[in-house]
This record gives C-alpha cells, structure tokens and sequence, in this order.
C-alpha cells in the first residue's frame, strides 16, 4: 500500500470530531494567543490555522464570511480579522511552535503554539462606520384640525 494523497492526522477520531476539536483549539488559540497541546496537534493546527491568518489579512466580506464558517465562531471570526491581522507584519510563517516538557501521566510530547509577532488585544479596529448625520428637514406643516362629526 502507498500513502499517496493522504494528508492530516487523524487523532484516533471520526471526521466530525476531528473537525470540533480543530475548530475549538484555533479558537482557543486566537482568543489567549498561546496554547499548549500535543505536539502532533500543535503541528496539525499550524497547518489550518495559517491558512485562516491570511484570509483575514486579504479582507473583504467573501473572506469574513469564509472565516466564520470554518471556525463556527462569529466573536473569534471578528477578533482574527479587525484585531489580530492587521498588527500580524509578515505575510507567512505567522505560528511558532516550542517544545514544552512531556506530559506527566502519558509521557506525550508537548508544545506550546503562539503568534511570532507581538499581539495586542486592547486595540481595536480602527474602522469605526461614520456617523451620517440626517439633513435637516425644512420645518414640519402644523397638522390640520380633525373634522368635527355633526349630529
């Protein structure tokens, strides 16, 4: 048998599992900036989530819309792409990943994945929607008197 075509790790899990446990560690990720995991997934999740950075770095809607579905979390979907692309300044190799010491119950190796550049999320998007004021109306006509019913 040859392995030709056949890329990703598998985990031990079903397709959907495997997918939920992806989505959830690159939402981890993007939210605390740093996550320490298996070193198996931390090389797996530099894979899709390097991918994500430069979606959100590109822009527009389509590429918004793009983000949201593959990370299921509209919150983590926004903070990627109005907070943390814009202060990324490379335009790949956007992950580092470090050994960590092995776990103490398995003996599993450990890594800790994070940004290579600095991230600060006290900044916000500097793309504020202005606000339009309305144009004044000329002054409103005195509302005529109601009609007065006869009997």
């Amino acid at each position: 048998m040859h392995r030709h075509g056949y890329k990703g790790r598998k985990f031990g899990r079903e397709t959907d599992q495997r997918r939920a446990l992806m989505r959830s560690m690159e939402c981890a990720l993007i939210q605390y900036q740093s996550v320490t995991v298996t070193l198996a997934r931390a090389k797996e999740m530099r894979r899709e989530t390097e991918k994500l950075i430069t979606l959100a770095k590109r822009g527009g809607l389509a590429n918004r819309r793009l983000l949201i579905s593959r990370l299921d979390n509209i919150e983590m979907a926004d903070l990627l792409m109005d907070v943390i692309a814009p202060q990324i300044k490379r335009d790949s190799g956007y992950l580092r990943i470090e050994r960590a010491e092995n776990r103490r119950g398995d003996n599993s190796e450990m890594a800790t994945i994070s940004f290579v550049d600095d991230i600060n999320l006290e900044v916000k998007a500097t793309k504020e929607p202005a606000k339009k004021e309305a144009p004044k109306k000329a002054e409103a006509k005195p509302a005529k008197p109601a009609k007065k019913e006869t009997k």
